[in-house]
């Protein structure tokens, strides 16, 4: 009998050791990896950076192509946040990359083809990628290098069959109008695809296994595992059930709360040359607030292996300190809700995205008012161990950031605990998340990452 997509995915789910990879073999395969990486990264001054310059007259960090991306500043004014105006550096990049898994079964069993990638701001080297991980300027060769692996499977997608295909904006905080496209792309399990060097076959229960793993799984792997389809037919027994009955929101109110919020709420983005960032001071290496807080932009030197170029300079951001993203998890009739919160950021496309309830840098509050601490930080952060379904520090996207990091955390409490929601909160069934997740600029990278951890704890 034919299987269902859907019941193949919880087949991989349910899978850890398949006919194709042991998860200790995979695991030894990783760590051989990883000792053998002699990938290097120097933070240099930004006199030293090869084709990249402040531009004359706007002062912006720009690559001598006038492609990858360019450090810019913007004008921020937010009616009603913690602190109502303000001016920063933020990474334009107007390329949508791709972000791509390939999928093939195995003796019935869909396995994920993922890479042992560096990236230049990871912590340690390397981490598990998605199949492809690549800017436009990257696989369109700029760099003058070698041909991204495997991109030709998302450039003729309709060849194959199109799991997932979606674009998804990245931190708003950092990033102007970033999106990535988001792609899951199954072959046909009689397809000879070569298996290349730093590349192995996953299955879901491995990759939900290593998902626990300190700063293992990259940011762009979570985002598009996220995105995998879940049929709103699935039967009750699976990890998100469909039932609409016990949802404390209807579809329609969730989506006009958004709209609602999008029109209403006022935030004013303009960019500006990066010289006009007041506050902010340029020193021989670093662009930092004249507090110490927030992040600076500073500037690396990469010696790679295993990567289209062997060696390049670029600028990246370096936060100050670790963040926090936290999902509280609540059961209505046995339904698992999320509390979202709706999320205005300067680089945001559209106002609002759905973020966890809780997503902050604590260290950039510790000279605001008591009031301006984010709802819900110590109920989370403060949680008893019985409560906390996940928790896993994991970086962000090693590509554009020098070791940034998010404590990543599900908190099990009860819907009670939150009996009136504040403006900016609602409690939304999972399987409406997931939903969402199938359009753009609606869960945020943050969430999504979330999203990916609570499937591997359902299965």
């Amino acid at each position: 009998m034919v299987k269902t997509l859907q019941e193949r995915l919880i087949r991989s789910a349910a899978t850890v050791d398949s006919s194709v990879t042991l998860l200790a073999d995979f695991q030894r395969w990783f760590r051989e990896r990883v000792d053998a990486d002699e990938s290097r990264v120097e933070i240099i001054p930004f006199e030293q950076m090869r084709g990249w310059a402040f531009a004359p007259g706007t002062h912006n960090l720009v690559h001598e192509t006038g492609r990858f991306f360019s450090v810019e500043g913007i004008r921020v004014r937010m009616p009603g946040a913690p602190v109502e105006e303000w001016r920063q550096p933020i990474l334009h990049q107007p390329e949508i990359g791709i972000l791509g898994i390939l999928v093939k079964d195995f003796d019935g069993v869909p396995h994920f083809l993922m890479q042992a990638k560096m990236e230049p701001g990871n912590h340690g080297g390397l981490q598990l990628s998605p199949t492809v991980q690549a800017t436009r300027s990257n696989y369109t060769r700029v760099h003058k290098g070698r041909a991204v692996p495997y991109v030709e499977y998302f450039q003729q997608a309709e060849r194959h069959r199109v799991l997932a295909d979606v674009r998804q904006s990245e931190q708003g905080s950092w990033f102007f109008h970033k999106r990535n496209r988001n792609m899951l792309v199954e072959v046909a399990p009689e397809t000879d695809v070569e298996l290349r060097d730093g590349f192995r076959w996953l299955t879901l229960g491995q990759l939900h296994h290593l998902l626990a793993v300190e700063d293992l799984v990259n940011m762009d792997a979570r985002s598009v595992l996220a995105c995998l389809p879940h049929s709103p037919s699935a039967p009750q027994e699976t990890a998100f059930p469909a039932s609409r009955a016990h949802r404390r929101h209807r579809d329609a109110d969730i989506l006009s709360w958004i709209t609602g919020l999008r029109t209403e709420r006022e935030v004013f983005t303009e960019r500006i040359p990066l010289r006009e960032t007041a506050s902010w001071h340029r020193s021989t290496h670093r662009i930092s607030h004249e507090s110490g807080r927030f992040f600076s932009v500073m500037a690396v030197d990469v010696t790679a292996g295993g990567r289209e170029v062997g060696g390049w300079t670029q600028p990246m951001i370096e936060p100050h300190g670790p963040g926090v993203a936290a999902f509280l998890l609540a059961y209505a009739d046995q339904v698992p809700h999320v509390l979202v919160q709706a999320r205005a950021e300067p680089g945001y496309t559209d106002v609002v995205e759905l973020a966890p309830t809780v997503q902050c840098t604590p260290r950039n509050y510790t000279h605001l008012p008591e009031g301006a601490t984010p709802p819900f930080l110590h109920e989370v952060v403060e949680a008893p161990a019985e409560r906390v379904r996940f928790d896993t520090v994991l970086s962000e996207e090693g590509g554009r950031f020098f070791h940034a990091f998010n404590r990543y955390l599900i908190v099990e409490t009860e819907m009670s605990a939150v009996p009136e929601e504040p403006s900016h909160y609602r409690w939304m069934a999972v399987r409406q998340l997931l939903d969402l997740i199938r359009h753009s600029h609606y869960v945020n990278v943050e969430a999504r990452t979330l999203i990916a951890c609570l499937h591997s704890l359902a299965v």
